[in-house]
C-alpha cells in the first residue's frame, strides 16, 4: 500500500516538488479538528442552527475574506508566517508578497499561511464552529471584520479618487 502511494506521488509530480505527504498530514489534522469539535458538540449537546440566514452568510463570507487576506498578507502577521516565508517585497496596500520557503511540511504549511485562499476553508470552518459554540460573540467578530474589509474598499476608493482629483482635478 505505502509503494502504491509513493509511485502516485511520483507520478502526479512529475519533474516538480510538491510535497503531497505533507498535504496529507495538513488534511488529516483539519479532519481531526472539524471530527474533534463535531465530537465535542454532539458531547455538549450544541446544534448547528436550523438554518443559515442571508446575514449570517454575508457576515460569515466578509469574516472569512477578511481574517483570511488579514493571516496571509498582513504586516503585523508576519512574524506567524516567517518560519515558513521569505519576505520579498509589498504586493498592495498594506499587504506583503512573500515565498514559501523549505521542503516537506514546511513548504507545505508555507503555502497555507501565505495564501488567503488556502486559509479560507479553515477561517470560515471557525466561524462555523462558533456559530455552535458562541453564536452571539462569532456574530460579532463577523460584523467587526466586515466593517474593516469595508474600511479597507471606502480606503481604496478614496486614494484612487484622491489620485484622479490632482491628476484631472478641478482647477
Amino acid at each position: 500500500m505505502t509503494e502504491t502511494l509513493k509511485e502516485a506521488a511520483r507520478a502526479y509530480e512529475g519533474s516538480a516538488d510538491r510535497p503531497l505527504a505533507s498535504y496529507g498530514r495538513i488534511l488529516l489534522v483539519y479532519s481531526g479538528v472539524v471530527g474533534a469539535v463535531a465530537a465535542v458538540a454532539w458531547l455538549t449537546g450544541r446544534r448547528a442552527p436550523e438554518k443559515i440566514g442571508l446575514l449570517d452568510l454575508g457576515l460569515m463570507g466578509m469574516f472569512t475574506h477578511r481574517l483570511s487576506r488579514t493571516l496571509a498578507k498582513d504586516p503585523v502577521v508576519s512574524p506567524l508566517r516567517a518560519p515558513f516565508t521569505k519576505y520579498v517585497g509589498v504586493s498592495g496596500p498594506s499587504e506583503l508578497r512573500e515565498e514559501v520557503r523549505g521542503s516537506g511540511l514546511r513548504h507545505a504549511l508555507g503555502e497555507l499561511v501565505s495564501c488567503p485562499f488556502c486559509l479560507s476553508q479553515w477561517v470560515a470552518t471557525g466561524y462555523a464552529a462558533g456559530m455552535v459554540f458562541a453564536p452571539r460573540v462569532t456574530r460579532l467578530a463577523g460584523a467587526t471584520m466586515t466593517a474593516v474589509a469595508a474600511s479597507d474598499w471606502l480606503q481604496l476608493a478614496y486614494s484612487r479618487m484622491m489620485k484622479q482629483a490632482g491628476e484631472d482635478g478641478p482647477e
